[in-house]
């Protein structure tokens, strides 16, 4: 049995940014982002292997982060077409019978993160439905892995290696040093992807970079100055790797058993199809509820 989670924030976008015809509501709602993640997520269960899942959102962009840095991420140009579809996004979700996190004070991959970590033990694997930079740093553990849709390709830690050079446990501390524009990370100045994965594959943490180079037994063009820059700034970089760490004690009131997916509930879809205009879907489940 596997546990397959569902990143709903990520497949919004992908879905509302990605090819495909527009979506309209009979009174000119923009509802695409809804449709495609509809279709992908009934497309997703036709799978006889899938039997537990559940799906993370943000249903606010802002979460506790916000409150202990300002210049985190917001909704701030995010177009409203798509954020007016975050709750109907959710509504489709439990429409097909999916189990829904709605994050507030936290964001969707903690929830993931939560969700991975508290039942990785009693399945055979969790799969994180994500290709998020952020949940790499779940992957160090074989027992959980990524999974890109968009290219096909699942993610472990050797991928995350490969891809940032360092062990899935450093990210967030290489997400402190380098950044994140997309969540408002601005990291340390003039430490970049290369300059931070060669330190911290050997010394894997803030703490444990010495900052003399003298005691670095790694070279680096610039050492001089990256350490200058770590010691002035170490306190922000530990903030900006406490705000890329993902929580995993989202108060997630679910049991395993309730991760179960029993199928549509076919009134519930079906009025849900009608209210939006999606008559092609209606027959695209593979298995009703009731």
């Amino acid at each position: 049995m596997k546990l397959y989670l569902i990143d709903g924030t990520y497949e919004l976008f992908r879905n509302h940014f990605g090819g495909g015809p527009a979506r309209t509501t009979a009174d000119g709602r923009d509802v695409k982002a809804t449709y495609g993640i509809l279709a992908s997520t009934l497309a997703l269960l036709a799978e006889p292997e899938i039997t537990h899942v559940a799906a993370a959102f943000d249903s606010v962009v802002e979460s506790f982060r916000n409150q202990v840095f300002p210049g985190y991420k917001t909704g701030e140009g995010i177009e409203q077409v798509l954020l007016d579809q975050f709750p109907l996004a959710e509504r489709a979700m439990r429409a097909i019978g999916v189990t829904v996190w709605s994050m507030y004070d936290y964001e969707a991959d903690d929830g993931l993160a939560t969700g991975a970590r508290r039942w990785v033990d009693d399945v055979e694997q969790v799969v994180v439905m994500s290709p998020d930079k952020d949940m790499s740093q779940l992957y160090g553990d074989p027992r959980i892995i990524g999974y890109d849709r968009r290219k096909g390709a699942f993610i472990d830690r050797d991928a995350v290696v490969e891809k940032f050079g360092v062990e899935p446990e450093s990210i967030p501390d290489w997400l402190a040093l380098v950044g994140d524009a997309a969540d408002g990370l601005p990291g340390l100045p003039g430490w970049g992807a290369k300059s931070s994965a060669t330190i911290l594959a050997r010394y894997g943490h803030l703490e444990g970079i010495p900052l003399d180079t003298f005691l670095w037994d790694v070279k680096l063009r610039g050492a001089d100055k990256l350490a200058v820059t770590l010691r002035e700034r170490m306190g922000d970089a530990l903030l900006y790797r406490f705000l890329a760490q993902l929580r995993t004690d989202v108060p997630l009131p679910d049991s395993l058993n309730d991760l179960r997916w029993k199928g549509v509930p076919r009134g519930r879809y079906e009025a849900f199809c009608d209210e939006l205009g999606f008559e092609r879907l209606k027959e695209r489940p593979t298995r009703w509820l009731d």
